[in-house]
């Protein structure tokens, strides 16, 4: 029934993205031409809706090769809409390209910059919208995916504990295979032998291996009896804790090799763009406050003896040491290096403390953007000293490292700044960096400001 549905659903999704690219461009005409002053109308309504048709397959098509139209069970909302957006822009760049080449008929394009901007807000909040519905219907017990476990150790307790906790992702387990009975709040449903009689007589949607490294011999008759009835297999490996979400593989002569640390920067393409927008973002912020930075420096330098520029080192990317600039928010300390600083700190000045307060202290490192040593996005960097002594504390710590740190990060805007969680800041980091892209850049910086948390002043500020 599953299968049915889901083919039903992805139809009506198709369906209604069509409809809702076909029906924003005579609201665009109308809004350019009859709502906005300064239109003329050099091309017909009629000559749009015909041009409409063209693009909506065109639109729906890139869609379906972004997998917008795969089952969106696992996939996060910010995922698909990034992947909506990017498409979008794709088609659209397209688009203007050839009018830009066919002079023979004048488009309005302004008629369809509207149309674009009318059709990707309305695509998304629909897929908003879709999602909040499945929720609903999902929790109530509707639409759900029949799966079947196999296994009975620590990987399939994980498994079968996220789907019940998370009941709007609709998976319904119908039993478990084993080799031994264990207490899992799940119908038993035979050993690994009777597989293939099971499958055909429980006919589930989906076929999830938890199977612990013991059991691992057994994944050829598994394979084997899966493929067998045609039924859908998924595979949590047994070394599931140390993959990243995105795992990456290449190809040795027809040879599958994993990698575990491969991430979307190690694209050189991804790495120029990032660092592109690194550049710009910099020099324009470095006009924009040096007015306030020259400020700041004077108030450094009037409010205690010392330098105006706080060097301190920090590790960065690929381990390697770089000085991070900061104004100045202390009193000149032996401290500097291996003590935490706090909201009551009697080595603050004053004005120190406004800026940091500001995060105005943090403006130099526009600077340590500009010479490469720190991206405006990325995990924050430490000093060698909490490095050596969270490296052996925090699992994956290190990982971090590989790529620039940044001023402001996902873990910063998720409000994991000063003395929170160093685990839970690690989590986020990797999170970033496997999930990178320009648009999740934009996201972070965004967030950043409209909260008012652009840095983040936590670690032993001088």
């Amino acid at each position: 029934m599953i299968r049915e549905n889901q083919q039903l659903l992805n139809r009506l999704h198709v369906l209604t993205d069509g409809i809702i690219l076909y029906a924003a461009l005579p609201a665009a005409f109308w809004i350019r031409f009859y709502l906005l002053p300064g239109g003329f109308i050099s091309v017909p309504l009629s000559r749009y809706m015909a041009i409409g048709l063209f693009l909506t397959g065109a639109y729906l098509f890139t869609y379906a090769a972004f997998g917008l139209y795969q089952s969106f069970r696992r996939a996060r909302l910010r995922r698909e809409l990034e992947k909506l957006w990017l498409a979008s822009a794709l088609d659209m760049a397209i688009l203007l390209s050839v009018l830009f080449i066919q002079h023979s008929v004048n488009y309005s394009r302004m008629t369809l910059a509207i149309w674009s901007a009318l059709s990707l807000v309305a695509l998304s909040c629909k897929r908003f919208f879709l999602r909040r519905v499945l929720r609903y219907f999902r929790q109530k017990g509707y639409n759900q995916k029949r799966v079947l476990v196999l296994g009975s150790g620590e990987l399939a307790r994980t498994y079968l504990k996220t789907i019940r906790s998370e009941r709007e992702l609709g998976y319904l387990p119908i039993g478990y295979i084993a080799s031994r009975k264990e207490n899992l709040n799940l119908k038993r449903l035979g050993d690994f032998e009777e597989l293939e009689k099971l499958l055909d007589l429980y006919r589930p949607d989906e076929v999830v291996s938890a199977i612990d490294m013991e059991d691992y011999q057994r994944m050829p008759e598994i394979i084997a009896a899966c493929e067998k009835t045609g039924t859908k297999l998924s595979i949590i490996p047994f070394y599931a804790k140390y993959m990243p979400s995105n795992p990456q593989f290449d190809d040795l002569e027809g040879i599958p090799l994993l990698n575990l640390r491969r991430i979307p920067l190690d694209n050189w393409a991804n790495a120029f763009c990032k660092r592109a927008m690194d550049v710009t973002g910099a020099l324009t912020l470095i006009l924009l406050t040096s007015p306030v930075m020259l400020l700041c420096a004077a108030g450094v330098k009037l409010s205690s003896p010392g330098p105006v520029i706080f060097r301190q080192k920090r590790i960065g990317r690929n381990k390697e040491p770089f000085y991070m600039y900061k104004f100045r928010s202390m009193r000149v300390n032996d401290g500097q290096d291996t003590r935490w600083s706090a909201n009551r700190d009697e080595r603050k000045t004053r004005f120190g403390a406004f800026m940091r307060k500001c995060s105005l202290d943090e403006l130099p490192q526009f600077f340590n953007v500009l010479k490469g040593d720190m991206s405006l996005v990325g995990p924050r960097p430490e000093i060698p000293f909490y490095v050596e002594q969270f490296k052996e504390d925090v699992p994956l710590y290190m990982v971090k490292h590989q790529v620039r740190p940044g001023i402001t990060g996902w873990a910063q805007v998720n409000g994991l700044r000063g003395d929170t969680s160093i685990k839970a800041r690690v989590e986020h980091d990797i999170y970033y960096i496997e999930h990178w892209s320009i648009l999740f850049d934009i996201e972070i910086l965004l967030t950043t400001i409209f909260r008012g948390k652009f840095l983040n002043s936590e670690t032993l500020n001088g």
